[in-house]
């Protein structure tokens, strides 16, 4: 949610944000309305209370005589501050549903428009040439016996899989490896719940326009994370932070699941878009002031977690059009996959600034001893898709791969991974 104070004292910069993300500014003058219906009620009600407490008193000191008609009045005013109680209610729900279509003001800079706006801030490395037919991510994990598609269909439908031997082993080395950096960095290691309630999912923003993405079980009320970073940011929801010491950093290993909403005939081979995947998600809890140099930290070990894989990618600054609710600016990091001859996400990182934070009232003290929301940031450190850039970069022509020499402490030292027989 953002700051009301905001959406008062500076509408035309909320309109522009909207308007760059390509929503109409008739969402933050419906905001201004339910906002001001609702403080006009709010005073309202004290008033009465107010009248309502001075009667009392006037009940009190009344002459015995006085004191029926005097109570009957009271009676009346009692019922008058229900009712106007009721109308707050009513008024701040009101209040509450306006300002949730109002998305997370983005910051100075991110690009105007949709999807296709992004900005490329810079490339590295160059992109993989072969001097034989690459074969895809999907062909080299069969020969490989890393990846079996078919019993996941058979066990559970379409876009699930199996990783088993060297994928198994692969996903479990790329992960340690995250985590190892992560926990070098600062982080602490979490293995969050994957199931969360309601109230954690709305506050983190997800429950919005992409709400049918995400798995939900009926009977118990609960939801499936499609990302760790839900988990995490409702760890200190209602809390008041020490922030004196710093941000507060966490790395969330987690099993993550989708539906995949909308997506039916993209990426539908493999292991690209799949409903259920692993993650190492880093989240920081930090002051607003802290938060964008926070955000270039993040992205800085994304790349050091590509450079070192030995992949070719590139960093995109998103457009606004295509951010989520609460992110106010995100970096995409996209590796080169051969035989799509283009650059796809692997990871991305968002700075939410205080958007989360307001939902989940999470908060910390400052000099002053009064207490701000604090601003969230998470990204994405490796993730189950990343098989796919390292199979297809590293491939030779008789279908083995070559391990990146990072990865191989993880895997006992195993240097070349072979096709079965």
């Amino acid at each position: 949610m953002i700051d009301p104070a905001l959406l008062r004292d500076n509408p035309e910069l909320v309109k522009r944000s909207q308007a760059a993300r390509g929503h109409s500014a008739e969402t933050v003058d419906a905001a201004l309305g339910a906002d001001r219906e609702r403080r006009a009620a709010i005073t309202a009600f004290e008033e009465l209370r107010a009248a309502q407490n001075a009667h009392g008193k006037l009940v009190a000191r009344a002459p015995k005589e006085d004191k029926p008609a005097l109570v009957a009045a009271a009676k009346e005013l009692s019922d008058q501050v229900k009712q106007a109680q009721q109308r707050v209610s009513v008024a701040e729900e009101a209040a509450d549903a306006a300002l949730s279509r109002i998305e997370n003001v983005v910051i100075d800079g991110v690009p105007a428009g949709g999807e296709d706006k992004f900005v490329t801030l810079r490339t590295h490395g160059e992109v993989p040439t072969f001097d034989f037919a690459p074969r895809d991510h999907l062909e080299i994990g069969e020969l490989l016996g890393a990846i079996d598609m078919e019993r996941g269909t058979k066990v559970s439908g379409s876009r699930f899989y199996f990783l088993k031997g060297v994928g198994a082993l692969l996903e479990m080395a790329i992960m340690n490896l995250a985590l190892q950096r992560a926990v070098s960095a600062g982080f602490i290691p979490m293995i969050p719940p994957t199931l969360v309630r309601p109230e954690v999912m709305r506050g983190t923003g997800f429950l919005g326009e992409h709400a049918d993405e995400i798995y939900r079980l009926e009977a118990d009320d609960l939801y499936l994370v499609g990302t760790s970073e839900v988990p995490l940011a409702g760890y200190h929801m209602d809390e008041i932070l020490d922030m004196e010491a710093g941000a507060k950093r966490y790395a969330g290993w987690s099993t993550c699941y989708r539906r995949e909403a909308g997506s039916y005939g993209k990426d539908t081979r493999g292991i690209i878009r799949v409903h259920q995947f692993n993650k190492l998600e880093m989240f920081v809890y930090t002051t607003i002031d802290d938060a964008e140099a926070e955000h270039l930290r993040l992205v800085e070990m994304q790349e050091g977690m590509l450079q070192d894989l030995g992949l070719s990618y590139r960093v995109i600054d998103v457009a606004a059009g295509d951010l989520g609710s609460s992110a106010a600016r995100k970096y995409d990091v996209e590796a080169w996959v051969p035989t799509q001859g283009a650059y796809r996400e692997l990871t991305s990182t968002s700075n939410c600034t205080t958007y989360q934070a307001r939902r989940l009232d999470i908060r910390h003290r400052v000099a002053t001893g009064k207490t701000q929301h604090v601003a969230t940031l998470n990204g994405t450190l490796a993730t189950t898709r990343w098989i796919v850039a390292i199979l297809e970069t590293h491939q030779n022509a008789d279908g083995s791969v070559t391990v990146p020499e990072v990865l191989r402490p993880y895997l006992g030292g195993l240097a070349v991974l072979e096709p079965i027989a």
